[in-house]
């Protein structure tokens, strides 16, 4: 009698997920104060998060392809190294002398100085974005395991080990920072991070099940894929190629893709301009900033934990996704009000609709694909969002250049069009009376 395979447990991707976090969590606080203290600005700021997301436009679905074919746990392993070898990249950089190289001053872009360790940092977030398909192998490889009335309860996990990251980082990047070294100690923390994550996902993260190849796994390079056996699998008689066309065609694929696209876009506007107002208009400090962004971090694991527990056993996650939408929408009006307090204020109702409305997309996005297209399906979907990061990040830096808090008015206003999308989510099926 053949026994059931066991159940692979969603725990070991937890733990990865939330490392990784932890690991970019120690150096977001101080990456605005060693941007400017290397040259640039707030659009050279946005231009460098422009360039992770131009990087990982390209690498995210190659490497969701990947995952398709040759395992989840081999592209996830495979993308954490490219962050590791990154922030060591990152660590050289702050060695180099601050040498300038071309100085501008300009009506539009601002006044700024371009000089060799920026330059080198900008190669570090280009090696991390173009191996940066973590995100979405990590979703793919959680849809791969979850039963689907469990869907939307464990991406609301999955978002809540990320958050966890965001606790004890931006505090930890307060702490190392102070220090005589500066910038030096949290971009090792990180580095230190990201290798522990790489033998979390080598030895502790088991594989999803069996993997489809294009031929024989005699005749396919594939065996050699970080030095790792692959299962003894063929690739079925009729299995569907999941192009772009193709995905576009899965039901309600394109409404979902464009709440995806628009909340990342409006949600970038704030992440590029917050630091650069918080540094600069409001004048906080490092410990400030690590202590918003802690506060942050706590808010999002409350309503990711029991919030959205008690809320996903009683709406349904389109439900989820108009009400998150529409706090993440009023949530950006008080950011548009100088003041520490409206600040705290618009971020804990910035915690509560995001933390409503990613996992519950998360989890409408990962119902339109089979197991065999989640990866490229989660990989399109990070490749979207990547074009929406690479639009808010560059425009935001600008716009806030020229508009100041005001930029903050127009995330609301296009959160406020989400909500009206939203609403053409197709409603939950009536259960059967049968």
């Amino acid at each position: 009698m053949n026994t059931p395979p066991r159940p692979i447990s969603i725990y070991p991707i937890l733990s990865v997920n939330f490392v990784g976090t932890l690991g970019f969590s120690v150096v977001l606080p101080f990456l605005v104060f060693l941007v400017t203290r290397l040259g640039g600005n707030a659009l050279v700021y946005g231009v460098m998060g422009a360039t992770y997301s131009f990087f990982q436009l390209i690498g995210a679905p190659i490497l969701g392809r990947m995952s398709d074919h040759y395992g989840r746990r081999r592209i996830l392993l495979l993308s954490q190294l490219g962050t590791m070898v990154s922030w060591g990249i990152f660590l050289i950089a702050l060695s180099l002398p601050v040498v300038p190289l071309v100085e501008i001053d300009s009506s539009v872009a601002g006044a700024f100085t371009v000089t060799i360790p920026l330059l080198v940092l900008f190669f570090a977030r280009a090696l991390d974005g173009i191996t940066g398909g973590n995100v979405s192998v990590a979703n793919a490889y959680l849809a791969d395991i979850t039963e689907e009335s469990e869907r939307s309860t464990n991406f609301g996990k999955m978002a809540i080990s990320g958050n966890l990251g965001f606790i004890p980082g931006p505090a930890l990047a307060g702490a190392l920072g102070a220090t005589a070294w500066r910038e030096i100690p949290p971009v090792a923390a990180a580095l230190a991070i990201s290798a522990v994550a790489s033998l979390l996902i080598a030895f502790r993260l088991p594989e999803t099940g069996c993997i489809t190849l294009e031929v024989s796994p005699e005749r396919s390079t594939g065996r050699t894929v970080l030095g790792q056996e692959i299962k003894e699998c063929y690739r079925l008689e009729g299995e569907a190629k999941l192009g772009m066309k193709e995905i576009l065609r899965l039901p309600s694929i394109p409404l979902l893709l464009a709440l995806y696209l628009l909340v990342f876009l409006a949600f970038n506007f704030f992440y590029i301009a917050f630091p650069v107002h918080a540094a600069t208009a409001l004048g906080w400090s490092l410990a400030e900033i690590g202590a918003f962004f802690t506060f942050m971090g706590i808010s999002m694991v409350i309503v990711q934990g029991p919030v959205l527990k008690y809320a996903s056993k009683r709406w349904s996650e389109r439900a989820l996704v108009i009400g998150g939408s529409l706090v993440l929408a009023v949530s950006f009006l008080f950011f548009a009000v100088d003041g520490k307090p409206q600040a705290y204020i618009g971020t804990t109702l910035l915690a509560l609709g995001n933390g409503v409305i990613w996992p519950s997309l998360m989890a409408l996005l990962s119902m339109t694909a089979d197991r065999e297209g989640q990866g490229a399906v989660q990989g399109f979907a990070s490749s979207g969002g990547a074009v929406a990061s690479i639009l808010g990040l560059l425009v935001g830096g600008l716009l806030y250049g020229f508009f100041g808090t005001g930029i903050f008015l127009l995330s609301f206003v296009i959160t406020m069009v989400v909500v009206l999308l939203a609403l053409w989510i197709p409603a939950p099926a009536a259960p059967s009376s049968a």
